[in-house]
C-alpha cells in the first residue's frame, strides 16, 4: 500500500523561494525548433549532471516556449556572459519579440537555433523528461559544444536581478 506524499506547508513553500532567491544560478538561453519557428527562453536551472557522457539538466515551467522546448527531440543550450544581458532580458520576457533580424543567430544545419553571440552553446538531444509539480525536468546529452573565443564574464541571477562575477573571492580547493 502506498501512503501519499505529505504535502510541504506554505512557509516552507515560501521559504524554499527566499532560499533559492538568495542563491545566485548561472544563466542560460535555451532555443529549439518549434512548429511554428525558433523558440527560446532565460533559464537560472541549468546544471551540469555528468562529464561522460556529457548531459546536463533544466526545468522549465509553463508558456509556448517551454511546452516547444520540453517537447523537443534536440535544443542549444547557451551559456550566457555579462555582454548577453539584453539577450538574457528579451528571452526572459513572453512578450518580447525573439529571433528578429537585428539578433544575430542562425538555424544550425541539424536544425536548432543558434545565438551566435553566446560565450558556450551546447547542442543536446533530450534523453528524459519527468513531470514534476508545474514544471517539467528535462535531462540532455550534449552532443556538440561552440565557444566563442570573447573572454566574459557569466551572467548570474541572483535576488530576481542579473548580475555579473567579477573576481574570486578565494581560489578554489
Amino acid at each position: 500500500m502506498t501512503h501519499p506524499m505529505p504535502q510541504p506547508s506554505e512557509e516552507v513553500g515560501q521559504l524554499f523561494r527566499d532560499a533559492f532567491r538568495a542563491h545566485p544560478a548561472g544563466v542560460s538561453i535555451i532555443t529549439a525548433m518549434g512548429p511554428e519557428g525558433a523558440v527560446g527562453l532565460t533559464a537560472s536551472s541549468v546544471a551540469s549532471v555528468a562529464v561522460d557522457p556529457p548531459t546536463l539538466a533544466f526545468s522549465v515551467t509553463s508558456g509556448r516556449s517551454a511546452s516547444h522546448i520540453a517537447a523537443a527531440q534536440t535544443i542549444v543550450v547557451h551559456l550566457a556572459g555579462a555582454d548577453q544581458l539584453d539577450l538574457a532580458r528579451t528571452f526572459a520576457d513572453p512578450s518580447a519579440p525573439r529571433f528578429t533580424d537585428s539578433m544575430d543567430w542562425e538555424v544550425l544545419p541539424t536544425g536548432e537555433p543558434l545565438l551566435k553571440e553566446a560565450v558556450w552553446a551546447l547542442r543536446c538531444e533530450i534523453i528524459h523528461r519527468a513531470p514534476l509539480g508545474g514544471s517539467v525536468l528535462l535531462a540532455a546529452r550534449v552532443l556538440d559544444i561552440r565557444s566563442n573565443p570573447a573572454d566574459s564574464a557569466p551572467l548570474v541571477y541572483h535576488n530576481r536581478e542579473f548580475h555579473t562575477l567579477f573576481q574570486s573571492v578565494q581560489p578554489a580547493i
